[in-house]
């Protein structure tokens, strides 16, 4: 007899494999390798990019899109977009001023294996040309729309999310006496601010109702906590041959975070608990949501 957990496991892995081809695709073609002297930073931008990935802020994106009936076109160009503003992320919080990381998804970071000048234009790069490619009337037919999402963009990866959130974090670098409200505000903007977007920009896209956007942020919002507390997890637990990464900085740095301040088992607790808060947010959508409750439940049982 068939596992159906088995079965669901599968079906999300195929799907999420499936959405990371699909965007990569676009951002292949996004980021084409001209002649001249530039073509360097292109390369890192590509490097960056299409590495190694799980890409699962994209199949968000193309799960909510679902949801609202919105083209395959339109959520591919707003999920590409996505990715590209998390590749850049990546590729700075690497770096030797930030958190100085050799290794990402399994190889090189981008600056060691081009040069820290090259890769802070290749993230320069990739972060304009995610606003670039939703100012494009392939992203949706109506302007106030693609003005929408980049505003939404814009708000969730600039000072008031995304760059917010890594500030606060390498102040707390020195700050170990961080109480378990200050890191869940620093998650919330660091990590979770990008994986709200992404979740509500199919509802943007499909000129969705407040109360679907509502669910939606209400489950962003418990899926990013629960996300960032399975990274946590993984920097304990984990190996750099599994998770592709440095693990045990945070330790090192004696950086307080969910399992330093709630205890692994605590914290392991607390992850699922926020899961099946965010899964609960979906009863609007019934079976339409289903790929998005694989991905709350893939949160907590990742292993990379």
């Amino acid at each position: 007899m068939t596992d159906p957990q088995r079965a669901d496991e599968t079906d999300f892995a195929v799907a999420l494999a499936d959405a990371a081809r699909t965007v990569d695709m676009v951002i292949d073609r996004l980021i084409p390798v001209p002649e001249g002297l530039e073509a360097r930073v292109f390369e890192a931008m590509r490097y960056a990019a299409l590495g190694p990935g799980k890409r699962l802020r994209p199949f968000l994106v193309l799960a909510g899109s679902r949801l609202f009936g919105v083209s395959r076109r339109s959520g591919l160009q707003a999920a590409a977009a996505v990715e590209m503003v998390h590749a850049y992320s990546l590729v700075h919080d690497d770096l030797p001023a930030m958190d100085n990381s050799d290794l990402r998804r399994g190889r090189p970071t981008c600056h060691k294996a081009f040069d820290d000048a090259t890769a802070v234009l290749a993230g320069d790069g990739l972060l304009t040309l995610a606003f670039e490619g939703l100012a494009q009337p392939d992203t949706h037919g109506d302007p106030g729309v693609r003005c929408e999402l980049i505003a939404a963009l814009a708000l969730a990866a600039g000072n008031q999310g995304m760059v917010g959130g890594q500030m606060i974090d390498l102040i707390a670098e020195h700050r170990p006496d961080l109480d378990i409200g200050a890191i869940t505000r620093l998650q919330r903007l660091k990590t979770g601010a990008l994986i709200a977007f992404s979740c509500e920009a199919g509802a943007i896209l499909g000129k969705a109702p407040h109360e679907a956007r509502q669910a939606l942020r209400g489950y962003a919002h418990d899926l990013g906590l629960a996300f960032q507390i399975a990274d946590d997890l993984l920097d304990v637990e984990g190996s750099p041959e599994k998770t592709g990464k440095p693990v045990g900085q945070d330790a090192a740095a004696g950086k307080a975070t969910f399992v330093s301040i709630l205890g692994i088992e605590r914290a392991r607790a607390h992850a699922e608990l926020l899961v099946t808060q965010a899964v609960a947010h979906l009863d609007l959508f019934d079976r339409n949501a289903e790929p998005m409750r694989q991905a709350a439940r893939f949160v907590v049982e990742r292993r990379a």
